[in-house]
């Protein structure tokens, strides 16, 4: 195992001699293993643990364990507990994801900081056919195809040679010490479900599928290198870059429209996926304005070319905010300030800013795009008006429309952002203290009212 380990590095270019690694060790069988090879190579310069918080004293034993390790072979020892939950609640992304996250920007700073080469995670050749599986089953172009690489930006991933049999067998003969993780064995987790229904079923038909479907990945990674340059030529010659957009002679673009796979590749870049695929050949074929947002990009037909914007990170779909000091980091506000009410208080009659009452706001507050069948009850009126009947009346356009933002608290509607308030939060004589919001892009006036 040694032999081959040291052969991985060196045929991978993962790490020469003198390079100082910094290994991320969570405590299980895949990253104690790993830690014990590099310290037999002599590429173990300090360990990186992450406690997320997510299994309560089972993850302070594990931190417990791998700071005795590293102390035991008097390797510098780096850990941090995070907030995991409230990262994923903040941002609105899966448990998973918000871990992944705050992992590798923390390993970021700790390689800045410390001076470390590299970071090794102990991902394996079997964490390879298993991410491999997963993309396939929800659907991926051929990038989501080519599996882990052994390096990418100062990640080294050693251990991707290795399969799970061979580690758990290295970890036997060497008597390593581990801890399992419980929720490795639960199926309602995807990769799990994977791991332990899917690739049983598929070894009964292939016993050596893991190594089969990891050559496959390896093939794949080279396909996918020769359609990268294709279609990188191809882009050179139909887009072009002007004034920070993207635009894309329709006429030249037209040979590729029956190739949906190429169609799908050429425009991948700016965010475009399976199920927005048949939405942009509406846009190419149809009537100039039509236009789709990707989540990264703005796609707009503009005559006889496709229009192609970055959107901006304030046009993200939803935040949500749990603390006041979360409100004051959202990039749609340009200032969140809190004020005692009192005669002396000057209040803006500008619709770019909110003056509301701050007891009757209630965390978290959601800010997202509003639906169809929203309905708040508009400064200074008492009976209620659809959303919907709101911009048709304010004479908003299509486009307006669709960027407009709303503020929620308690499953109601607080603000429609740089628009106006809702009536049931406003200033009233018996409000004591004033949230004052203001939005990005809003000169504000002159304008006054008392509470």
């Amino acid at each position: 195992m040694l032999h081959d380990f040291l052969n991985y590095i060196e045929d991978n270019k993962l790490a020469k001699k003198g390079d100082r690694i910094l290994a991320a060790v969570s405590g299980g069988i895949d990253s104690m293993v790993m830690a014990d090879l590099l310290l037999k190579a002599g590429l173990l310069s300090g360990i990186a643990h992450c406690n997320f918080g997510l299994r309560e004293k089972e993850s302070d034993l594990d931190e417990q364990m791998v700071r005795k390790y590293a102390s035991k072979h008097h390797v510098p020892f780096y850990s941090f507990r995070f907030m995991t939950k409230d990262h994923a609640r903040k941002n609105g992304i899966s448990i998973e994801m918000a871990a992944r996250e705050l992992r590798y920007e923390w390993f970021k700073k700790i390689m800045k900081e410390e001076g470390y080469a590299a970071v090794a995670v102990a991902h394996n050749l079997n964490d390879n056919v298993e991410t491999f599986l997963l993309n396939l089953i929800r659907g991926t172009g051929i990038a989501g195809l080519t599996g882990m690489k052994p390096s990418v930006n100062h990640i080294i991933r050693p251990l991707l040679f290795a399969t799970r049999k061979s580690i758990e067998e290295y970890r036997n003969e060497n008597g390593i010490s581990f801890r399992e993780d419980r929720t490795n064995a639960d199926t309602k987790f995807k990769r799990n479900k994977v791991r332990h229904k899917v690739i049983p079923l598929l070894r009964e038909i292939n016993a050596s599928v893991e190594l089969t479907l990891n050559d496959t990945t390896e093939r794949l990674s080279g396909i996918y290198d020769i359609l990268s340059d294709v279609m990188s030529r191809t882009r050179n010659s139909i887009f072009r870059e002007e004034e920070g957009k993207i635009i894309v002679n329709i006429n030249r673009l037209e040979p590729y429209l029956e190739n949906k796979a190429f169609l799908f590749e050429l425009f991948r870049p700016y965010g475009i996926s399976g199920s927005l695929l048949k939405d942009l050949v509406k846009v190419i074929t149809g009537h100039t304005g039509g236009q789709i947002f990707t989540g990264t990009h703005r796609i707009l037909k503009n005559r006889n070319e496709i229009l192609i914007s970055a959107q901006p990170e304030n046009e993200k779909e939803t935040f949500i905010m749990s603390t006041l000091a979360d409100l004051r980091k959202c990039p749609l506000f340009a200032k969140v300030k809190t004020a005692t009410v009192s005669k002396n208080l000057i209040i803006l009659s500008d619709p770019g800013t909110a003056s509301l009452d701050l007891e009757k706001i209630s965390f978290p507050v959601i800010i997202s795009r509003w639906e169809p069948g929203d309905y708040f009850f508009p400064f200074g009126m008492k009976q209620k008006k659809k959303l919907s009947d709101y911009f048709i009346d304010r004479k908003f356009s299509r486009l307006e429309k669709e960027k407009a933002m709303i503020m929620e608290s308690g499953g109601k509607i607080v603000w429609i952002i740089g628009e106006r308030i809702d009536n049931r939060f406003r200033i009233t004589k018996s409000t004591k203290k004033a949230l004052i919001i203001k939005a990005q892009g809003q000169s504000g006036t002159t304008a006054q009212r008392q509470p």
